[in-house]
């Protein structure tokens, strides 16, 4: 700096006000160009631009906005001491702007069917739904419902918990913006896996009510089997295992902390509508996440990359009664 206030006392011109601040740093990973290079060249992400690294391209593909990495920054201020940030707080400015302007649409993950016994054969209709609570004028969208629907495999336990109030055998929900339905029977193949679930749906309920004014405890979402889109989903997750990658035993180095799972590839079913995608198009698949298409994509064959998690109140709950290790 002094060098610096030289040149302008010499040059005679304005001096500007000078700001020194620390680089950021984050938890879970990495800020450095050096280790970004080394990543990539060691084949541990697919390029600058993967959504697993904090690059610009990266949040980009990843479907973070620009609102959001704006007010992350007025969140956290300028420090002068270094310091680190908990990736967290930038997915909370994430959850922030994406709820506010993100349509929503469903998508089964990990699907399993379901098969409404007493609804005619061969006949279908369409449902109405909100695009987006948030923006009354993002309008509705309608989504075609029949007798076999795809249903979140987690949405179902032969044997619930206490506080579980999905689908469970002679238990009643409401699916998204159609009927109350009830499992009656459930199918399983020869190891035991569940295949099918068999189910009755009440006519009277559409719409989510019951005129009788019986209440369910849970709603959950599905897509039609006829007409749904199979999509891949890719799930991501922190970079690294612990929240300083050089937090590593002798021996080892910060590349031994890289996390195995910081991203998953699956397999599922999205709402008709969704056949054809933008690439960089944002959505919030309800009570799933919120997702970005992706440039891999194709029509009729949509690729999403997982942006950030909901908050999921069962996840806290399950989480509360595992067993503790002795």
């Amino acid at each position: 700096r002094p060098l610096y206030d030289w040149f302008l006392d010499e040059l005679g011109i304005y001096h500007p006000r000078q700001i020194e601040f620390a680089r950021l740093n984050m938890t879970y990973t990495v800020m450095s160009k050096r280790r970004f290079i080394e990543l990539v060249r060691g084949g541990h992400v697919s390029g600058f631009d993967d959504p697993r690294l904090p690059t610009l391209s990266g949040l980009r593909r990843r479907g973070v906005t620009p609102t959001a990495i704006r007010n992350f920054c007025r969140r956290i201020g300028v420090s002068k001491r270094d310091s680190v940030v908990d990736w967290a707080i930038l997915e909370d400015c994430v959850r922030e702007d994406l709820n506010r302007t993100s349509p929503r649409a469903m998508a089964v993950l990990h699907p399993v069917k379901v098969v409404l016994t007493n609804y005619p054969e061969g006949q279908t209709e369409e449902v109405e739904l909100v695009n987006n609570p948030e923006d009354p004028a993002a309008g509705t969208r309608k989504v075609p419902f029949g007798r076999e629907l795809w249903i979140e495999r987690d949405d179902f336990l032969e044997e619930p918990p206490p506080k579980f109030y999905r689908l469970a055998p002679g238990r009643e929900v409401r699916l998204r913006g159609a009927y109350f339905i009830k499992c009656n029977e459930v199918v399983k193949d020869a190891s035991g896996r569940i295949v099918e679930l068999r189910c009755t749906y009440d006519p009277a309920t559409r719409g989510g009510n019951a005129p009788d004014g019986r209440r369910v405890k849970a709603t959950i979402h599905w897509v039609p089997v006829g007409s749904a889109v199979p999509a891949e989903f890719r799930l991501y997750d922190n970079l690294f295992l612990k929240p300083d990658p050089d937090d590593v035993e002798e021996g080892k180095t910060w590349l031994d902390n890289l996390n195995p799972n910081s991203m998953q590839v699956v397999h599922g079913f999205v709402e008709p509508s969704l056949a054809e995608v933008p690439v960089g198009a944002r959505y919030q698949f309800e009570r799933v996440g919120y997702f970005c298409a992706d440039r891999d994509g194709a029509p009729g064959k949509p690729v999403f990359n997982r942006t950030v998690t909901l908050r999921d109140e069962w996840a806290k709950v399950a989480q509360k009664q595992a067993p503790r290790p002795s």
